[in-house]
C-alpha cells in the first residue's frame, strides 16, 4: 500500500514537472511567433526581452535536465533573434545616437544574453562548448556594434574613443 502511494506520487510529480515545461514551451512558441509577425523594428526588439527571458528560463530548465542539445538550439535561436532585431534596427533607424529607442533595450538584453551563455560555457563538458562559443562570439558582435552606434563619438582616423584634450594641448 505504501509503494503504491510512493508510486502514485512519484507519476504526479512527474506529470506535473511535465506539464509546467510544456507550458514554458507554449509561451516561447507563442513569444517567437509574435515576434516572427512583428513588423516594427523597436516592437520587435522590446518583444525580444520577453521572448529572451522565456528562451533563458527554457534554457536553465533543459539544462538542469542534461539536455544539452536543447540549450545549444535555444540559445542559437535567440542570437539568431537577436540578429533578426538588429538588423530591423539598423534599416529602420540608422541614428542611434540620436534616437535610441529600442536600441537600448536590445543592447542591454543581448549583454545579459551573453552573460547567460558565459554561465553555461563554464559548466558544460568541453565537447558540447565550441557551438557556444560562436553563439557568445556572435552575441559580442552584435553588443560591440550597438555600443558603437549608440555612442558615436569616436576619432575618424584611429577609431578609438575621442578624448578631451590634455591641459599641455589646450594651452598654446
Amino acid at each position: 500500500m505504501i509503494v503504491g502511494r510512493v508510486t502514485c506520487l512519484i507519476w504526479l510529480g512527474a506529470a506535473i514537472f511535465s506539464s509546467t515545461a510544456s507550458a514554458a514551451g507554449g509561451k516561447v512558441a507563442e513569444l517567437q511567433a509574435r515576434f516572427d509577425h512583428e513588423t516594427n523594428p523597436v516592437h520587435r526588439a522590446k518583444l525580444l526581452e520577453k521572448l529572451g527571458d522565456a528562451q533563458f528560463d527554457e534554457t536553465r530548465r533543459a539544462f538542469k535536465a542534461n539536455d544539452l542539445v536543447t540549450v545549444g538550439v535555444v540559445l542559437e535561436k535567440y542570437r539568431d533573434n537577436a540578429r533578426i532585431a538588429f538588423e530591423g534596427l539598423k534599416k529602420k533607424r540608422a541614428a542611434a545616437e540620436r534616437d535610441a529607442n529600442g536600441y537600448r533595450q536590445l543592447e542591454i538584453h543581448v549583454r545579459r544574453g551573453i552573460r547567460e551563455v558565459d554561465e553555461i560555457l563554464l559548466r558544460i563538458p568541453e565537447e558540447f562548448q565550441p557551438p557556444l562559443q560562436i553563439v557568445r562570439g556572435d552575441l559580442d558582435a552584435i553588443d560591440k556594434e550597438l555600443i558603437r552606434m549608440l555612442f558615436h563619438h569616436r576619432d575618424g582616423q584611429t577609431g578609438s574613443l575621442a578624448s578631451p584634450p590634455s591641459p599641455a594641448e589646450a594651452k598654446p
